[in-house]
């Protein structure tokens, strides 16, 4: 697998937050079904490890599964037991020194300068600028001025209507939380997903 290159071309990473590990489950097949195919299930999600190693059974090796807001040591070792195939963190967390230890890819989250050198410099494969919406895909352009070649994901915020614009200042990815699973985490409408993924792949198909 190589995930920056996989990033770089479906440019859309879903974050999943369910309440619990069956809706998550099922918010993975909707957005799959609908064409997303790289995806997280963040662990704030009661059963998250649960939820990554039942769709990992589920799904062919091109569907991207990775764990998402893996603070600790433990939950690293949790979610690797569960076949997570990379690592989302908030920070340069102990869950993030884990991971590289594991060996498992990391998407590192930081916002300064200071803080992306330091996630590289810890090992991790790509950064996730969050939250990006705090300064926007300006911020982008600014921070690759003196970091060109650092693999930027804006994360936080990001709507179908600004993917484009984050893409274009310098992200190489965007990851979506909220603006496309909406209520679907929590008993709301699976079809509606569907919808919003499409937009989301719209939107970013020329960017």
């Amino acid at each position: 697998m190589d995930l920056l290159a996989d990033l770089s071309q479906r440019k859309v990473l879903a974050i999943i937050r369910a309440d619990g590990p069956d809706r998550a489950l099922e918010c993975i097949r909707t957005l799959v079904t609908a064409g997303i195919t790289i995806l997280e299930v963040s662990l704030t999600t009661p059963g998250g490890a649960e939820a990554i190693a039942k769709a990992r059974s589920e799904f062919e090796p091109s569907v991207l599964l990775g764990a998402g807001t893996v603070v600790s040591a433990a939950q690293a070792d949790e979610v690797a037991a569960a076949g997570a195939g990379f690592v989302v963190t908030p920070a340069i967390t102990r869950g993030a020194h884990r991971s590289v230890e594991l060996g498992l890819p990391l998407l590192c989250g930081a916002l300064t300068p200071t803080e992306v050198i330091g996630a590289l410099d810890l090992g991790a494969i790509a950064v996730k600028i969050f939250p990006a919406k705090l300064y926007g895909p300006g911020y982008f352009r600014e921070l690759r001025a003196p970091l060109p070649n650092a693999p930027l994901i804006a994360v936080g915020g990001v709507d179908a209507a600004s993917a484009p614009e984050y893409l274009a200042a310098g992200a190489f990815a965007v990851g979506i939380g909220s603006p496309l699973l909406g209520d679907a985490g929590t008993g709301g409408s699976q079809s509606a997903l569907a919808a919003r993924a499409g937009d989301f792949l719209t939107a970013v198909a020329d960017a």
